[in-house]
């Protein structure tokens, strides 16, 4: 980490700054951010910062290899199998943990990915809010490869919107007014034009979709996916015309079969010094030795729900109900980097990547960081901690 920023900013940090700080971010739209803004950003110093963007290059290297589709064909459960398919996900998401190996050196471990859409614009707010109330050195970015303001609205503007009229592009959600990211999804309307809309609301005429804008019906051409099935398969009393499994007319940001096949369900597949063992457990034929090393994790689950950090042998009869479900990932060792006013804490890097249609492989674009003092990363693991929760992550350039 870059020791002078951090020890600049701690000593400059005062309570009512931070006030001053998340009011502006709920401000802007008068409506409560029900997520927790972290104190501080992070301050990414060179040496680790070149560290993890090389390992992201490493695995997005395995991800683009021409087995990867075949391999992740059964990641998509049938009942969620969306038709149309495009032929390269737009967004990826790498979330390393900063680490320790056995001989104490700082190292960026693979923790999950997915083939998902993440806090784009929201994430691009933050990085120029704790500028403007914070003393913040020009040194560092949130953005990457030379991106700038302008640059980075510009290069959302042509890969999400693809040339379309903004009205014919729709964020997909549901009920997005009533998400805890619900600010993302406005900032997302502020800067490209999109509406955020509710799956009940599609209008479904053959294999064409329309949706109500300024009291016209619209045909929408291009969708940016934010819907999790997770939520939608336990909405029943949510009525609608379009169950999103059957054929329609669109474009995709991101298409939803890219969520199953870059998630959990690939990290077996990776190789890599950067990305722990990982095992599917129907593939386990005997329980490791070492069980308290391993995390078992469910492959379709969303923000951490299900994940057993301290596994016991009942946990494993339990998941081996249905093994084909479960990943048991190797253990690592979070390295408390974040110098805070008490206790340090352990940070994540979110590696958030774009790809270009006229492009050979995905850039990298932005960042999200996430800091706990917990076992885990996670709001159920921080309760009633401070400096704790989403930030991002400043790299030195």
């Amino acid at each position: 980490m870059i020791t002078a920023a951090r020890k600049a900013f701690n000593a400059s940090f005062t309570d009512e700054k931070y006030a001053q700080f998340t009011r502006a971010c709920q401000e802007r739209f008068n409506k409560q951010i029900e997520f927790k803004i972290c104190e501080t950003p992070v301050f990414v110093d060179k040496p680790f910062a070149d560290q993890v963007i090389v390992a992201g290059e490493a695995i997005l290297d395995q991800l683009l290899d021409a087995d990867f589709l075949q391999h992740t064909d059964a990641a998509i459960p049938d009942r969620w199998r969306v038709p149309g398919e495009e032929g390269k996900p737009v967004v990826i998401a790498l979330d390393f943990g900063i680490c320790t190996d056995e001989q104490g050196n700082r190292i960026p471990q693979l923790i999950e990915m997915q083939g998902f859409a993440s806090l784009y614009a929201w994430q691009h707010a933050l990085g120029q809010n704790y500028r403007t109330y914070f003393d913040v050195s020009s040194d560092v970015s949130h953005l990457f490869n030379g991106l700038n303001n302008e640059s980075y609205r510009d290069l959302l503007h042509e890969v999400f919107l693809a040339g379309h009229d903004p009205k014919e592009v729709i964020l997909l959600e549901i009920e997005p007014d009533k998400q805890k990211t619900w600010i993302d999804f406005y900032l997302t309307r502020e800067m490209l034009g999109i509406e955020p809309v509710c799956i009940s609301q599609i209008i479904k005429e053959g294999t064409s979709l329309y949706y109500m804008h300024a009291g016209e019906k619209v045909r929408i051409k291009r969708i940016y996916n934010r819907l999790i099935f997770d939520e939608l398969a336990g909405r029943d009393d949510l009525q609608r015309q379009w169950n999103l499994i059957e054929p329609a007319d669109v474009e995709w940001v991101c298409h939803p079969n890219w969520f199953f096949r870059i998630s959990k369900y690939t990290l077996p597949f990776l190789k890599h010094p950067s990305v722990p063992a990982t095992l599917f457990l129907k593939d386990v034929q005997e329980i490791p030795a070492d069980l308290d090393k391993w995390v078992l994790k469910p492959l379709y689950s969303f923000a951490g729900h299900g994940v057993v950090f301290h596994v016991t042998p009942a946990d494993i009869e339990k998941a081996m109900l249905n093994p084909e479900h479960f990943i048991l990932q190797r253990k690592v060792t979070y390295d408390p980097v974040v110098e805070t006013l008490d206790e340090p804490a352990k940070a994540e890097l979110r590696l958030m990547y774009v790809w270009k249609k006229d492009s050979d492989r995905p850039q990298l674009v932005i960042n999200l960081a996430r800091l706990s003092k917990g076992v885990m990363i996670g709001v159920d693991y921080n309760r009633n901690k401070t400096w704790v929760g989403g930030t991002v992550g400043y790299y030195a350039q």
